[in-house]
């Protein structure tokens, strides 16, 4: 007789010659072992899974084991399973997944559902985005869509349905979905270092910028698959047509019309694939070193021209007021004798000292004198 103590929270297996005998649970058990030939195998009833290849065995052999003592869990291709330890979910199965636990009182539980569902419950999404680490959890696609931004939800490369901003999941299993953000609040595109010939052949370099937004985001993805490369071409475009058949000189007369000839040229054509260009506007005309140098002379030139003709008229006016005062003196001695005056009056701001003889009425008056 052998005795064999089981202390709580552990199960045994007996085997002899390879083969399990009797499956025990805790407490004191006294077996018949006369050539000494039985084995015992101890498991502790720690919710972890049992070896597969023992798992195998117990189901194909004990079976009756295997419903009183275990949990056992096999799922079909076509679903998935949850675990819950706790009533807390621990991990989540794929199809086509087999388990077999110790049963550990009520602690350990199973759900199994339908693996073609693609959404997830929001309950199940809060979870899986919480703090809490969840096995399993690479079989779902939690998709956030932060404010100003429209997801693009696909099944299996089709498009679905526009997400407003929030929180969503999708299983991955038996479909594969996809969720594209799309920022729908004004972008900013440049087109910079674009090198055109103008009608009378001088070669611009010009820096572009555009704002833009999507005014029909299904539309726009149901005709182009690169919405931001097509209206980078198509302002390169416009603006090739509109520099190439116009003179340089109509260009730098009037710097806005290629701002208003390009909107007029884009923004018809963008609306049709649901694009809308709130603006776009040049930002540099860059000219090569030599057409600057030649464009220096000639402003220099310009600006020379018109100094001379200031110089001249000031002159001629100057010339016109002398005149008219000689005028003025010629019939009229008191205002030539005031003009001298004034002119005495400017000499002696530059005389620091002045020394007068005979009082100052004698100076006064041998200086001064008004005839009527």
């Amino acid at each position: 007789m052998k005795k064999i103590n089981i202390a709580q929270g552990h199960i045994a297996l007996t085997s002899k010659n390879g083969d399990f005998k009797q499956l025990l649970t805790a407490g004191e058990h006294r077996l018949y072992d006369w050539f000494n030939k039985l084995t015992v195998s101890l498991f502790t009833l720690n919710n972890d899974p049992i070896d597969e290849k023992l798992a195998d065995h117990l189901r194909q052999f004990h079976p009756d084991w295997v419903n009183q003592y275990c949990i056992d869990i096999t799922l079909a291709d076509d679903e998935i399973g949850f675990i819950y330890l706790h009533n807390s979910l621990t991990e989540i199965l794929p199809p086509a997944t087999r388990r077999l636990y110790w049963k550990t009182g009520e602690t350990l539980k199973i759900e199994i559902q339908s693996a073609e569902e693609v959404l997830i419950n929001p309950m199940l999404v809060s979870r899986l985005t919480g703090k809490k680490r969840i096995k399993g959890n690479e079989l779902a696609l939690i998709a956030q869509v932060p404010a100003w931004h429209v997801g693009i939800f696909k099944v299996d490369g089709e498009i679905k349905t526009l997400l407003q901003p929030g929180t969503y999941g999708y299983w991955k299993i038996a479909h594969k979905p996809e969720v594209e953000m799309i920022d729908t609040r004004l972008q900013a595109l440049e087109v910079s270092g674009q090198e055109i010939l103008t009608k009378d052949k001088v070669t611009l370099r010009i820096n572009l910028s555009a704002n833009w937004r999507y005014a029909d985001i299904l539309l726009t993805l149901s005709k182009l698959s690169q919405p931001i490369e097509y209206l980078y071409r198509e302002l390169q475009f416009a603006l090739r047509e509109i520099v190439g058949t116009r003179s340089l000189d109509e260009l730098l007369e009037n710097k806005q019309l290629i701002d208003q000839l390009m909107m007029d040229q884009i923004v018809p054509n963008a609306l049709e694939f649901g694009l809308e260009i709130d603006s776009v506007g040049v930002k540099d005309i860059i000219l090569p070193g030599d057409m600057r140098a030649i464009l220096s002379q000639v402003v220099e030139a310009e600006k020379s021209a018109q100094a001379n003709v200031i110089r001249r008229r000031e002159e001629t006016a100057a010339t016109r007021s002398l005149l008219n005062t000689a005028k003025v003196m010629e019939n009229n001695p008191v205002a030539l004798r005031l003009k001298e005056l004034e002119t005495l009056e400017n000499i002696a701001h530059r005389i620091d000292q002045i020394s007068v003889y005979g009082g100052l009425d004698q100076v006064l008056n041998g200086l001064v004198k008004i005839k009527a």
